[in-house]
């Protein structure tokens, strides 16, 4: 008796049922037990209700090798498939721990291969929650299997600047998740939970001798906070997945679309006196730069990427009258504000990230300047400030600058100050003090010969420093319309509003018909 339709359905359910968490209850447990979820559980948690539709749930792993002829992996190790979030198309692959350690089998590839394709074509953005290895050992070592090589990376890489890319490391994430993430624009860890790094600590015994924790050596701790090789780290699966719903929400679907602008009761002309005490006219004095840029975006719109790297600058996503906006920041709570190789990569990365996705850029300025001495050489920033510098000259979305106190030498360049990039306004606010290197190095360069042939040596240096700061003050600076205004900084607010609002979405391309131009770093 030939089959019936219903029968062919009811097989069909059967061998859905079968990879479904239900049809796994053993594996469950084993997620259960460690703590953590499933990847379909991700996949529900991180996309509007009933909108996710999955691809290749029911593949059968590559059989073609020896090693791998008995293997059971149901839908090869990996969710993969489509759905909104915020009601915005979105494509996604979670990786399956619970599947061979959650590493990529070669029809796993295909399916992620799928997804770049439905991102690349569709616009939209792709989203990576990965917990797992990276190739799969039983699906071929050998260089008949291996020599050929994924596609994936070119791939991936061929996404950069056009949607939005996203990956969360929920697990271990050593070799295969951390090259993944190293080509994202957002990057999130779990603390006590995810691990990123070249390789795992078996190899690296094996190949060093050196014997370390995983935690120790890929943990959040290392790669959040030390190396800002992720963006954040949070606490929770939860917080996790609502972190990435958040950070796409700043941006567009692609960088053919504009970025969002979300209905904001936030007056714009809103002016809070706490702007006139938070930043001190001494300049020894220290302040919180996050304060003022809480206070001047839209009520709870800043959303900080990298807060434990490099915290001498702030970047940070924000809302002014609704529109999104990219802001970076000197920090004068840490080192002074000033630039060193680890704040100039931090900003020149999301510099460029903003620009690849239209997002207008505040610049706020308190910078003592760009650090010296050995230490500095040391860590190659000659060149790695040359990122910040290349970044901010090839970025042509509104640029606003304003300098809030300090702005010395090069890194009053760097930052965007007054004319050096073309910023669509360059602002200060009356703290402002302007000047081509600190003041008293100035003094001690040029008038050393002087103040040490006067009568009383540290008078005359202290006489001469004073006469050179008298002349840094923001009013001089607009008086060669080096900024085009000095402002109350209770109207900082009003008027980025209202400057972004008149501004087209780009500014003109100065570049000569190059092919592409080439990164310092």
């Amino acid at each position: 008796m030939s089959e019936t339709s219903a029968d062919k359905l009811a097989a069909l359910q059967t061998a859905r049922e079968a990879v479904s968490d239900a049809g796994r209850p053993e594996a469950v447990a084993r997620r259960r037990a460690a703590g953590m979820a499933t990847a379909r559980e991700r996949i529900d948690k991180l996309f509007d209700a009933g909108t996710f539709q999955e691809i290749g749930a029911l593949v059968e792993p590559d059989r073609g090798h020896e090693m791998s002829r008995d293997l059971v992996a149901p839908a090869d190790g990996a969710v993969t498939g489509t759905g909104r979030i915020g009601g915005r198309p979105v494509n996604a692959l979670a990786q399956d721990f619970t599947v061979l350690g959650g590493s990529i089998g070669t029809v796993a590839d295909a399916k992620c291969g799928r997804l770049v394709k439905f991102s690349r074509e569709r616009g939209q953005p792709m989203v990576m929650l990965l917990e797992g290895g990276g190739h799969r050992i039983q699906d071929g070592m050998n260089a008949a299997h291996f020599a050929a090589a994924s596609p994936v990376f070119r791939e991936l890489a061929s996404l950069s600047g056009w949607v939005p890319m996203v990956t969360a490391i929920m697990g271990q994430g050593f070799a295969g998740p951390t090259a993944y993430a190293s080509l994202c624009d957002f990057v999130v860890m779990l603390r006590g939970k995810s691990t990123m790094g070249i390789a795992g600590p078996a190899l690296v015994k094996a190949g060093t001798t050196t014997e370390i924790t995983k935690e120790d050596l890929g943990g959040a701790d290392r790669q959040a906070d030390a190396q800002g090789i992720a963006d954040l780290a949070v606490e929770t699966e939860e917080e996790c997945l609502d972190t990435i719903a958040r950070f796409l929400s700043y941006l567009p679907q692609n960088a053919g679309e504009a970025p969002p602008v979300v209905p904001c009761d936030d007056p714009a002309d809103r002016r809070d006196d706490a702007l006139l005490d938070l930043v001190p006219a001494d300049s020894r004095k220290v302040y919180n730069m996050k304060k003022v840029i809480q206070t001047i975006a839209d009520e709870d719109s800043v959303f900080e990427l990298k807060p434990g790297y490099a915290r001498n600058m702030i970047t940070a996503f924000a809302r002014l009258g609704g529109r999104s906006v990219g802001i970076f920041a000197n920090q004068p709570m840490r080192k002074g504000g000033i630039l060193d190789a680890p704040a100039c990569e931090k900003a020149a990365h999301f510099i460029a990230m903003c620009d690849a996705f239209g997002l207008p850029l505040v610049s706020l300025i308190d910078i003592p300047g760009i650090s010296i001495g050995p230490a500095a050489e040391d860590t190659g920033l000659g060149r790695r400030s040359g990122r910040l510098f290349f970044e901010m000259g090839i970025a042509t979305v509104p640029l606003a600058s304003v300098v809030l106190r300090k702005g010395y030498g090069g890194g009053y360049y760097a930052m965007g100050g007054g004319r050096a990039f073309d910023a669509t306004i360059a602002l200060g606010w009356p703290t402002a003090e302007i000047c081509a290197m600190s003041i008293e190095g100035a003094v001690d360069v040029a008038y050393r010969k002087e103040y040490e042939a006067a009568p009383d040596p540290r008078a005359r240096r202290a006489e001469l420093i004073e006469t050179i700061r008298g002349q840094t003050s923001a009013l001089d600076a607009a008086s060669g319309f080096g900024l085009d205004d000095i402002i109350d900084p209770r109207d900082t607010r009003r008027i980025l509003i209202e400057t972004f609002a008149m501004s087209p979405a780009r500014r003109a391309d100065p570049a000569p018909p190059r092919r592409r131009p080439i990164s310092p770093i």
